[in-house]
């Protein structure tokens, strides 16, 4: 599957953009001015034995890279003489190796092909919970709670529940450090990986010995944590030799072809949005995919109770990053559309139009209103907490829940799309929740950059605009997760001198969606719905 929009001249230079994503793997093939040429993906598989569970295969992502690079080449027209360097991002998944380089397996199955737990897999719950119970210090550069999401507590789970997986690793890499070892052989690590999700100290250029002891790893302190990194260096920066012989056979592309150090992929969408204005510091940058992540740049470090960080150099160079976001956002509608009983008509409908389930609602919620902003009035009643797989911010709680609330028997279309409109609204509640949170702690933000593909439809850009109370802006660039990619491609290649030179010239806004003020006060008494029903969801555990 591919989109062509323009042959790039014979002469130009371009760079290419390589993302991961929960179920694809994509290239992207930019020029010189961030204007993407081509794009291309395959799909990935996503193996779930039950709820906790998530896992991936590293070979069949590397696969799936190597093809799409080489279809977006052909399709942009480029040839490798023009390729100035390449940039990976990926989700924050842990990828685990044995001694001879190849899987080895971190699921119950045994399959070794299932060597990757993914993000979104709450396996670890209980040694997150443990940890937390410590209060190392470490934990102050992650909002105060480690996530199971994050990569050390998966890891003492793998040592307490497949111990041989545990003792025969080779490296445990976070998946973009992977696909960079995979081109070049470097064992580089990315301050953004390593920082954000393994409780690295960029700020000290360190790892915490006493924190691997008192958790339970110790065995990687003594080992001077050669299986999770030594080397560690910030995005953009050159590795090793750039491609390998056998990296450049399989993309079809040229031996030494520079390759950056990489970013988590909503990190990548950072870098790719918060620079359009040349004020990253006055940007939060909303990357609203399966998941949601929020990311704030500030001057100094600002300590936010259940957000992650602060991470220094994790975005972008020099400065400090604040990290919330939703454990579920796109998949929370999916989820949430999946419950109601009009939904299985409204599948058949929307592929007769060739369409997604929630891009059909959204034009037809369109078709409905007058102005977007009025939509809101459709979901009159219905009040949903979108927290099907727990609070990632402001809360950090893996524990907290959905709630839907203000249902009939109304099984209509017409109703399912006042679902789908509460849902959004959920969503943009949970939101301005984390805007205020970091306001009180003192990282205010005057714009939401939006990126991510739930986020492209110019209807829930309305909605967030006006649940949240603050402009929204989009991006020229329709694939601003790529386009971050390429940008530390461009910086590894020697295009631009470094990450923020390359974010001025590669990003530029395309559109502003000011809040609605004739709506505020009606999204403002939502929002205090939307704050009681949270709270009576934590009171009405167990």
């Amino acid at each position: 599957m591919s989109n062509s929009t323009k042959i790039a001249p014979y002469n130009d230079k371009v760079v290419i953009g390589i993302d991961v994503g929960t179920g694809s793997a994509r290239a992207g093939v930019f020029d010189m001015n961030g204007k993407m040429l081509a794009s291309a993906k395959q799909d990935i598989t996503l193996f779930r034995d039950n709820a906790h569970f998530a896992e991936q295969s590293s070979n069949e992502i590397w696969e799936a890279v190597c093809f799409s690079v080489k279809q977006a080449m052909v399709e942009s027209g480029a040839i490798a003489q023009q390729v100035a360097g390449i940039g990976f991002d990926a989700t924050c998944s842990l990828v685990v190796l044995g001694h001879d380089q190849q899987p080895i397996s971190v699921s119950l199955s045994d399959d070794a092909n299932r060597n990757i737990i993914v993000w979104m897999d709450h396996r670890a719950t209980e040694q997150a919970e443990r940890i937390n119970k410590l209060k190392h210090p470490v934990l102050n550069y992650v909002g105060g709670k480690i996530s199971p999401e994050m990569e050390t507590p998966k890891i003492l789970w793998l040592k307490e529940n497949r111990r041989q997986t545990y003792d025969n690793a080779w490296q445990f890499f976070d998946l973009a450090d992977f696909l960079t070892w995979k081109s070049t052989g470097s064992l580089m690590r990315s301050t953004c990986t390593v920082t954000c999700k393994w409780t690295y100290l960029a700020h000290e250029k360190r790892w915490d010995v006493s924190y691997f002891q008192q958790i339970g790893l110790s065995e990687l302190a003594d080992e001077n944590f050669s299986r999770i990194g030594q080397e560690i260096v910030e995005p953009g920066t050159p590795c090793g030799q750039g491609l390998t012989e056998q990296a450049a056979q399989h993309m079809g592309l040229l031996v030494g072809t520079p390759v950056a150090a990489g970013m988590i992929d909503a990190h990548a969408g950072g870098i790719g949005t918060v620079g359009v204005n040349g004020d990253a510091t006055a940007n939060m940058a909303y990357v609203f995919g399966t998941s949601s992540c929020t990311m704030t740049t500030t001057q100094e470090p600002v300590f936010i109770p259940g957000v992650w960080g602060p991470y220094y150099c994790a975005m972008v160079p020099g400065m400090w990053l604040n990290e919330g976001g939703q454990s579920a956002a796109g998949a929370a509608i999916d989820q949430l559309l999946s419950l109601h009983p009009a939904t299985i008509d409204a599948k058949i409908m929307a592929k007769g139009l060739g369409k997604s389930l929630p891009v059909m609602l959204a034009d037809m919620v369109l078709e409905k209103s007058s102005t977007p902003s009025q939509s809101v009035e459709l979901a009159k009643g219905i009040h949903i907490i979108p927290e099907f797989l727990g609070n990632r911010a402001p809360f950090a709680d893996p524990h907290a829940r959905a709630v839907i609330a203000g249902l009939s028997m109304d099984n209509s279309l017409e109703n399912l799309l006042a679902f789908y409109i509460a849902g959004i609204c959920g969503i943009g509640y949970g939101l301005k929740q984390i805007i205020e949170a970091q306001a009180q702690s003192g990282a205010s933000i005057k714009n939401i950059v939006v990126s991510g593909g739930a986020g492209q439809h110019p209807l829930i850009r309305q909605l967030l605009a006006d649940t949240c109370g603050v402009p929204v802006i989009s991006t020229q660039a329709s694939e601003p997760v790529l386009l971050g990619s390429a940008i530390l491609g461009a910086v590894a290649g020697g295009v631009c001198e470094n990450v923020a030179e390359a974010m001025d010239q590669f990003s530029s806004i395309d559109l502003t969606y000011q809040a609605n003020e004739y709506y505020q006060e009606h999204h403002n008494i939502r929002y205090v719905s939307f704050l009681h029903l949270q709270q009576c969801a934590r009171n009405l555990k167990g």
